[in-house]
């Protein structure tokens, strides 16, 4: 009878992800709101909550989030990656500045912690690959020059997650100053190790890896990636990072084959995540923080705007070119809630999950707008700004007779 309970329960939620997804397809939106909705209305206090399928969902989630991942590190090559970070390193630093640091101050202004403000920093710092890449393609922007700029600026945002999610999980679980060093360095290490392995014998790992029969081929890479996330997370420095090396270490037609192949498994389960972080939110605790989500959407918003002009600027790119580079930044997704779920799962801050719901769902709607209007605003603005400074004409004088 349990199992009849969790299949009816699993089944009727994959179905309404895909009518979700299709109906946010016709309307080119990301789906991404529309699973978190699903997963309010699912969860405690929700219209239907779930009884015997939580845990397998939790299951879901858990590899969704390790496949989300692999499947951004298979789309860099470690020299790709070690080229992006001497060419462009001052654009990280300067978007980890202005990004971070709205969502670290609103955590210690609303009372929350260290802790908090930590997960919250990485929350509001990191944009959404998956949305910007869909509205790139969606807007026939992907030959543009300031494209290389964007993708750089999400490049490093990636490879700064090999660092940070270490560091955010020892946090959460309470780990001491002499634990949590150690984990970042087991993560740092295990970074540099892939990353050389993957420059110097990049070629004889995929050639061990590839396989012509595409069954053999989705198995093992599968396989390794969740055995290595595994190791990670048994050593504390998180299954998602293991995944993501074993994306990067992976190069070549191996790349590309495993890419095609757990695509639709990436989309299936990364559905399953969001559901799975909106089970946890009860959507009677969204509404006090809705204000809070708001002002750090604008707030950030305008400073991912910022951070896009500045590194299209540096790169000599034209006016028009760094305003769509800077519009084209701000939407968050999936990797704010992953960063987002570590902190509900550890129980830190009741309210941290219903604010990063609420602003994600904010800017994952408005990203693709401002992606769309931030260029052709800031010229109207720019016009009409030099219009007004234009000095008046000069008026011809006529000529009066006395005896008018």
């Amino acid at each position: 009878m349990h199992s009849a309970v969790l299949l009816i329960e699993f089944g009727s939620i994959l179905l309404a992800l895909g009518l979700l997804g299709r109906f946010a397809g016709r309307f080119r939106l990301s789906p991404i709101p529309l699973y978190l909705l699903a997963g309010l209305a699912f969860g405690e206090g929700g219209l239907l909550p779930l009884g015997a399928s939580e845990e397998f969902v939790a299951t879901g989630a858990e590899i969704g989030v390790i496949l989300l991942l692999l499947m951004l590190g298979l789309e860099y090559s470690a020299g790709d990656l070690v080229t992006n970070l001497k060419s462009h390193y001052p654009a990280g630093l300067v978007d980890g500045a202005l990004n971070a640091l709205p969502g670290a101050a609103a955590a210690l202004l609303l009372g929350w912690g260290p802790v908090a403000a930590v997960v919250l920093a990485g929350v509001t710092w990191i944009s959404s690959s998956g949305v910007i890449a869909k509205v790139l393609g969606d807007l026939g922007r992907v030959g543009n020059r300031e494209t290389p700029v964007i993708l750089s600026v999400l490049v490093l945002e990636d490879l700064a997650m090999a660092v940070y999610l270490p560091i955010v999980t020892a946090l959460v679980a309470g780990a001491g100053l002499m634990a949590g060093s150690l984990t970042l360095a087991i993560a740092l290490g295990a970074a540099g190790l892939v990353l050389f392995v993957a420059v110097r014998y990049g070629r004889v790992i995929s050639r061990f890896v590839s396989s012509d029969d595409p069954e053999k081929l989705l198995l093992v890479v599968l396989g390794l990636t969740i055995l290595v996330a595994g190791v990670a997370q048994q050593l504390q420095v998180s299954a998602a990072v293991g995944a993501f090396l074993v994306g990067i270490a992976l190069s070549g037609e191996v790349a590309e084959g495993a890419h095609t192949l757990l695509s639709p498994l990436r989309d299936l389960f990364a559905a399953v995540f969001f559901v799975f972080f909106g089970l946890h939110t009860d959507p009677a605790s969204i509404p006090p923080v809705l204000l809070p989500a708001l002002a750090l959407a604008l707030v950030t918003a305008a400073t991912k705007i910022a951070t896009g002009y500045w590194a299209a600027r540096r790169a000599g790119i034209s006016v028009k070119g760094r305003w769509r580079a800077g519009g084209a930044l701000v939407a968050r997704g999936e990797f704010s809630i992953v960063i987002a779920g570590l902190a509900v799962t550890a129980g830190i801050e009741p309210s941290l999950g219903p604010l990063a719901t609420a602003y994600v769902l904010i800017l994952v709607v408005v990203g693709p707008l401002t992606a769309r209007y931030t260029e052709p605003l800031a010229r109207h603005f720019t016009d009409r700004r030099s219009a007004h400074r234009r000095p008046a004409e000069p008026v011809e004088a006529t000529e009066v007779s006395v005896g008018d």
